[in-house]
């Protein structure tokens, strides 16, 4: 019988950790954390949790800000991540609070001392027109206060429950009022990091109202993949639009494996093995990078630039990208579908179960080698960032349905769009994935020039990050090339083995990744605890949970806790 496609495949339940974890050594390794979990839990609501949802953190090994471009990128999940202790709540129970009795009442609790108790309850909004009879009032789906001006840490639990509530609680479903339930959470992956914390948190959370509203013992519960898509759904209450790597790495990760995780067609995840002695050096920078709370010039506005890029593109190029033939119906273009469309293989997409990977390598380099992409730029001389204007006057569309379209359903500040250096850290990025794959996969090199070729991708993603995105920050810059000068240094086994640092994550901030050889990992570590002037006067145990060594692991799943 042939396996399912990773995002097909159920979410895994155990009720060991031995099988969560995959063997004793690790699970021993962590059964202290989650014994303390449960006790926490019984101590705060009387009773031991249910269930325990389980989502990772992830590290980015190459394909910075091209997920929501719709390019593939090349993840992993850590061992790092968030845990969610639940339980229904029983009628009889203690907690002393008037809105624990209403339906779907919430009552989370952080084992984080900084953190306080939070209670809500969802609501729903009723529609009655004027012409509507009393007992024909439309129900409207369930809604939670989420204030994206304020995020607390609350605020992505409350964004996990809503995807549950309107997709599995709604008014036709069979049950549609949701269980009373009690939480308790901790997490170790570093809020505002780049490895993924608040993935993670709306994962395990979306996660863990599935269990507790009995949704996995029934036929209703989701593939990895409807997960993922719920996920990044949720996660957009938050005010982040996000492109799905960071909830398909934490969700579809597998044990001993990176990820290959393409969008075009559709969502696709491919298991790829890294050469043995690889380890992958998490550090982190210690600049906490919210992409919440920056979004608006940061991350979100990317996401427009990379959008008003392909669009300008798509004009420059005479590619029909609309619904109609009379463009009156005008929509968002990516940059891979204005590549696919180029090159005259986006019909055959949409027929095919996956990418041609052949065709989309082919289709970068071609868009590369010329100078297609200076038609992005101004025609003023000195810089290299259109206004406003300029851009809408550049995409072919008039102010009203280019603002409608472009910038109706998002908050961004800027003077200037940086469409050309977003395009072209864009595309070379996606093509720097695909050959990262390729190394990986052959056969025939050796295993040192294998990870040498593996670490000068990093290297020459992070100058682009750098450069060309303006996603990385004086601070990481200055951690990476800590990071690369352990090469220089004398190990006993000659010079040190680290192939290639850089910026992982959103960025403007948070964590490098190094990619180091096995044998030097420890060594490395230490350099790095040494070098990075932040670091001085830091505790030991400060700089374990900045620096560490991680392999690929398990992607998220729930534990039935049982006597």
């Amino acid at each position: 019988m042939a396996a399912l496609p990773a995002a097909d495949a159920p979410i895994p339940i155990f009720t060991t950790l031995q099988d969560l974890y995959g063997n004793v050594t690790t699970a021993m390794k962590h059964a202290q954390r989650w014994d303390e979990l449960v006790r926490e839990f019984e101590i705060k609501f009387g009773r031991k949790p249910t269930y325990i949802a389980r989502a990772p953190g992830r590290v980015n090994l190459i394909g910075e800000h091209i997920d929501y471009a719709h390019f593939g990128v090349f993840p992993a999940a850590i061992e790092q991540d968030i845990l969610i202790a639940c339980a229904p709540r029983l009628p009889s129970s203690t907690i002393a609070h008037t809105d624990t009795h209403l339906p779907g009442s919430v009552v989370a609790e952080n084992l984080h001392t900084r953190y306080t108790r939070q209670v809500f309850t969802p609501t729903r909004r009723h529609t009655l027109g004027d012409d509507v009879p009393q007992d024909a009032v439309q129900v409207a789906p369930w809604h939670l206060d989420i204030d994206k001006s304020e995020l607390r840490w609350e605020s992505y639990v409350k964004a996990g429950y809503y995807g549950v509530l309107n997709h599995f609680l709604s008014p036709s479903s069979t049950s549609y009022v949701p269980a009373s339930v009690d939480i308790l959470v901790t997490g170790t992956v570093p809020p505002g990091s780049g490895l993924s914390s608040s993935a993670a948190m709306v994962v395990s959370s979306t996660l863990a109202f599935l269990a507790a509203n009995g949704v996995f013992d029934g036929g209703n519960a989701p593939t990895k993949g409807e997960l993922v898509n719920i996920a990044m759904e949720n996660e957009k209450r938050v005010g982040v639009n996000s492109g799905g790597m960071d909830q398909s790495a934490s969700v579809i990760a597998l044990p001993g494996s990176a990820l290959y995780v393409s969008f075009a067609p559709s969502l696709h995840a491919e298991p790829i093995v890294l050469p043995r002695n690889a380890v992958l050096v998490c550090a982190n920078s210690l600049v906490v990078s919210n992409k919440a709370e920056s979004a608006k010039h940061q991350y979100n506005l990317r996401v427009v630039e990379t959008l008003g890029a392909a669009r300008v593109l798509s004009n420059y190029l005479d590619l029909e990208v609309d619904s109609d033939s009379e463009k009156t119906k005008r929509r968002l273009v990516t940059l891979r579908e204005v590549l696919a469309r180029k090159g005259n293989f986006y019909r055959d997409e949409q027929d095919a179960q996956q990418e041609d990977l052949t065709q989309l390598r082919k289709g970068l380099e071609d868009v590369l080698k010329g100078n297609i992409l200076d038609c992005l730029l101004p025609k003023v001389e000195g810089r290299t960032g259109v206004t406003l204007d300029e851009m809408i006057s550049m995409s072919g569309m008039d102010k009203t349905e280019f603002m409608e379209v472009y910038l109706s359903w998002v908050d961004v500040e800027t003077t200037h769009f940086e469409l050309y250096l977003r395009a072209k850290h864009v595309f070379e990025e996606a093509l720097r994935v695909l050959q990262f794959r390729g190394v990986c996969l052959d056969g025939g090199d050796s295993e040192e020039s294998k990870l040498q070729t593996l670490g000068k991708l990093m290297n020459n993603s992070h100058e682009s990050c750098n450069k060309q995105f303006d996603c990385s920050h004086p601070k990481v810059n200055d951690l990476v090339q800590v990071a690369r000068s352990f090469g220089e240094v004398e190990t006993g086994r000659g010079k040190g083995k680290v192939y290639g640092s850089r910026v992982t994550g959103a960025g403007w901030g948070g964590c490098i990744v190094s990619l180091v050889h096995r044998e030097d990992a420890d060594a490395f570590i230490a350099h790095v605890k040494k070098r990075y002037a932040s670091y001085e006067g830091r505790s030991e145990e400060d700089l374990t949970g900045w620096v560490f060594a991680t392999e690929p692991g398990m992607g998220a799943c729930v534990f039935r806790c049982t006597d």
